[in-house]
C-alpha cells in the first residue's frame, strides 16, 4: 500500500519489522514527463524496540564513499542483528547524484543549504523539508555522511554539529569520538543553520557528520574508514545486537579540533592556486599558505596567501583553478 506525505510518497511501512527497500516517489512535472516523479531510494531494517537511527548519503552529488557504505548496508545486514529501526537515505539528493554535482540541476540548489526546507517549495526544497518535517521526528540519531566533494581534498574526519544544549553537545562528542576517524572536527559552516546537521540537532537528535577525503573521487581508505566508523557508531547507539555483528573499532584518544572565524583561507584573485603544504601539516598564522598565478597574463607576479590560524591543513581546494571568493584551504585548530 502506497503511504502519502507532504511532499510524495513511499510504499514502505516505518513501523513494521523487518528490510523493506523502496523509494519516496517525488512528483516532479517537467517537459516530457507531465506526471513523472523522483524516485528518491529509501530502506528501513527494523526488529523490535530500540532507538531509531537516520543514515544519510548523497546530500550532494559529487560525493560517493557515504553512498556506496549505506548501500552495503541495505544488501548485507541480517534484520535479526537489529535492535531498533535504521532508516537509510543513500542518496537523497537523487538528481545531483545522477549527475555528479553538489547542486541539484534541476533547481540549481545546494539541498545542504535549504533545511528545514519547504514542502511547497521546488524539488530540492521538498526534499529537505521531507527530512526535517517527516524522517526527524522518528529517530532518536542522525548520521549525515559527506565527502569533500569536487572542490575540495579533506582530511577524513567525524564532524560535531554545534548545540546550545550542552547536554546534547556532550552526546554529540561522544558519538564523534565512538566513529574514530583520523580528525574529530567541530564545523558550524561559518554559522549557517540551513544544513541538516544543524536541523537535526534543533530537532534534539544526536548528530555525527563526515567528511571522507573527497576531489570527486572514491578513496579505497576512505571507504574502509567510513565502513568501520559507521558500524562504529551502530554499536555505539545500541541499534547492534553485540553478538550479531562485528565489534567497533577503535585506535587512539580522540583530540578535538575546530574550524575557528580564522579558519578560512580565500582568493581575492583569478588563476591557480599552488599550495605550499599537504593536507595534516602543521601550520602557523601568518605563514605562506600558497600562491595564485595568473596564467593569462605571465608578466603579472603570482600572489601569496598566508594562514589566518594555528592548527592542521584540513582542507584543500580541487581542481586548481579559483576565482575571486574561492576557499584555497582550510585550517582545524584545536579545541579549547
Amino acid at each position: 500500500m502506497s503511504v502519502g506525505s507532504k511532499v510524495g510518497d513511499t510504499d514502505i511501512d516505518f513501523n513494521i519489522d523487518g528490510k523493506q527497500t523502496g523509494f519516496l516517489r517525488l512528483p516532479y512535472s517537467e517537459h516530457d514527463d507531465a506526471w513523472g516523479v523522483i524516485p528518491v531510494p529509501l530502506a528501513v531494517i527494523r526488529n523490535g524496540d530500540g532507538p531509531t537511527v537516520i543514515l544519510q548519503g548523497g546530500n550532494h552529488g559529487d560525493e560517493y564513499e557515504g553512498p556506496i557504505v549505506l548501500g552495503e548496508i541495505i544488501r548485507d545486514l541480517d534484520p535479526a542483528s537489529v535492535n531498533g529501526r535504521l532508516i537509510i537515505v543513500p542518496a537523497l539528493n537523487l538528481p545531483a547524484v545522477q549527475a555528479g554535482s553538489r547542486v541539484s540541476p534541476i533547481d540549481g540548489l545546494n539541498l545542504n543549504r535549504t533545511f528545514p526546507g519547504d514542502p511547497s517549495g521546488s524539488p530540492t526544497q521538498q526534499l529537505s523539508s521531507w527530512v526535517n518535517d517527516e524522517l526527524f521526528p522518528m529517530a532518536d540519531a542522525f548520521v549525515d555522511l559527506h565527502s569533500g566533494g569536487s572542490s575540495l581534498s579533506i582530511v577524513p574526519s567525524a564532524i560535531v554539529e554545534p548545540s546550545d544544549d550542552p547536554a546534547l553537545t556532550a552526546r554529540n562528542h561522544e558519538a564523534v569520538a565512538a566513529f574514530n576517524a583520523p580528525m574529530s572536527v567541530v564545523i558550524s559552516n561559518r554559522g549557517d543553520t540551513r544544513t541538516s546537521t544543524a536541523s537535526a540537532v534543533r530537532a534534539g537528535l544526536v548528530t555525527v557528520g563526515t567528511e571522507m577525503a573527497g576531489a570527486g573521487t572514491v578513496s579505497p581508505e576512505a571507504v574502509k574508514l567510513c565502513r568501520r566508523g559507521v558500524n562504529n557508531l551502530l554499536h555505539h547507539f545500541g541499534v547492534f545486537k553485540s553478538a550479531d555483528a562485528s565489534p567497533p573499532v577503535m585506535g587512539t584518544e580522540q583530540v578535538f579540533h575546530e574550524l575557528g572565524r580564522n579558519a578560512h583561507v580565500l582568493t581575492e584573485d583569478a588563476g591557480v592556486f599552488e599550495s605550499f603544504h599537504a593536507l595534516g601539516s602543521r601550520v602557523r598564522a601568518g605563514e605562506a599558505a600558497g600562491r595564485v598565478h595568473s596564467l593569462s597574463d605571465p608578466r603579472k607576479p603570482p600572489v601569496e596567501l598566508t594562514f589566518w590560524a594555528d592548527g592542521v591543513v584540513y582542507g584543500l581546494r580541487h581542481p586548481g583553478r579559483v576565482r575571486p571568493g574561492n576557499c584555497c584551504a582550510v585550517v582545524a585548530s584545536p579545541c579549547e
